[in-house]
Parts: structure tokens; sequence; C-alpha cells
């Protein structure tokens, strides 16, 4: 179920959907049983961690998995999509924040329990860094890729989750069927948007997936200054919000007054 609710998720943000075929009953208790017997002491590096790992999985017949690009450092999970903006220099890299220590493509069978350490492509012993200019809890390089915060079980608000307080150029409707754009907020409801969404409270992705699954979304895009951009799924129904919030009254008729105004105007 929660692989489920996991590649929902990755769909409405247009990057590769986690569809590999499980591996076969007890894989987990083996692998339990394995960690048990094996030596206290803790892989020392990444490549330690890789070799011991994969050596576990060699063993095990498992699907062939494609991974949403992701990784993962203190207990967040970070996602890249090409939509967001390109590839990053070395002029925007900050200190470091952490290392890759396991990289599940070819590696982990596709119900593999994500932990701190583990990145989906982005091969083991590579260095994650800070974006300048951006607080790491919300944005994160890695091989020379830019990975924005999509799970934080500590963020208590949206504007915990995503750091773009005052950094907002626009906020815009896009089609859901191809991700074209289709118009653009007013200044004013722009701005409006972007204060009520980080004052709402961050529930996670599995409470509004829960209350939302059969319904169509809304796809919006904020706009950052810097060029870069992120993408938000809205539910009205639900009045849900991806990655992990629920919405006002006020909020949702913004939301749904602007994209009427929008349709009307592209002749929609």
């Amino acid at each position: 179920m929660r692989a489920i609710r996991e590649a929902a998720l990755t769909l409405v943000a247009f990057v590769p959907l986690l569809t590999g075929m499980g591996c076969e009953a007890g894989d987990k208790k083996g692998e339990a049983l394995q960690q048990q017997a094996a030596p206290e002491a803790a892989p020392e590096t990444a490549a330690e961690r890789q070799s011991q790992t994969t050596s576990v999985r060699e063993s095990k017949p498992c699907g062939i998995a494609e991974w949403v690009d992701f990784l993962m450092i203190n207990d967040i999970k970070y996602v890249h999509s090409p939509e967001d903006g390109p590839d990053v220099n070395e002029k925007q890299l900050g200190d470091e924040v952490g290392r890759v220590g396991y990289t599940l493509n070819e590696n982990a069978c596709s119900d593999h329990v994500s932990r701190n350490g583990d990145a989906a492509y982005v091969p083991a012993g590579t260095t994650i860094y800070a974006m300048k200019g951006y607080k790491p809890e919300f944005r994160v390089i890695a091989d020379n890729k830019l990975y924005q915060a999509s799970e934080n079980v500590n963020a208590a608000t949206l504007g915990d989750l995503l750091d773009i307080e005052g950094r907002t150029a626009k906020v815009s409707l896009e089609s859901g069927r191809d991700g074209s754009a289709i118009g653009d907020f007013s200044v004013e409801a722009s701005e409006q948007f972007v204060r009520q969404l980080l004052a709402l409270p961050y529930v996670g992705w599995d409470a509004v997936y829960n209350k939302t699954r059969h319904e169509s979304g809304v796809f919006l895009r904020v706009h950052l200054q810097d060029g870069t951009s992120l993408r938000l799924v809205f539910y009205p129904k639900g009045n849900g919000f991806t990655p992990g919030a629920f919405g006002t009254e006020s909020l949702q008729e913004l939301i749904m007054t602007e994209r009427a105004r929008i349709k009307a105007a592209a002749g929609m």
C-alpha cells in the first residue's frame, strides 16, 4: 500500500514511478535474520555498506524496479525532477551535509524501506551539499543535480518543508495532461497563495492521499526568483495539497477563482 501511495505522489510530480515487482515473501524477515547474525560493527564507508547490502541482495530473487530519483538524509526525503530547474554548477554548492551510502538501482528490491544515506541513482560515496541561498532542509545538491524536499517528519508547517518565503516570482496553472503552462495567477493572488500555503500544517502525503486517492488534481507551479520552480497539486474536493497539507476554505476559493479566470482567458 505504501508503494502505491508513493507512486501516486510521484505521478503528479511527473518523475519516474516505482513500478517494480516486489521480492518474494519473507524477504524482510530473512534480511533481518542475516543482519542479526552479522558482526555488530556497522560498515564504516559508503563502499563497505554498498558491498555488504548488495551481497545480501544477490541471493534474493527481485523483480525489475524503476525508482523515483530521490535521496534521503537526516530523515528528509528529497526528489529530483528535471522540470524544477537546470543542473547546478559548482558556484551553487554550499557546505557538505552528507554522503550517499547505498544506491538502490540494480541493488534493492521494490519493497526496500528507505533510510538515511539511501539514493535511487546517485552513486554510493557521492557527497551531498547544501544549496547556497536555501536551507538544506529544503534543497540539496548531489551529482550536479538539484533535489527538493518531498517528505520531512520534523516539519510542522509547509513553510518548514518549503523554503520559498520571499523568493516567489509567480504562481501558474499547468495542464494535467502534458504539464504545459496555461496561464498565471495575478500578482496579488500569487502573493496571497504563497502566504497562506506556507502557514498550513504539514501532515504528510499519506494523510492527503487517503482522502484524495480517487480525485483529479489541479496542477500548479510556483516559480522562484532564481529561475527554478516546484510543482504542487491541489485536490479541490479533499482540499489537499502535495506534498502533504490540507487547505483552508479561503485558499481553496482563491485557487478555484484563479483557475476559472485563467481557463476562461485561454478559451478552455
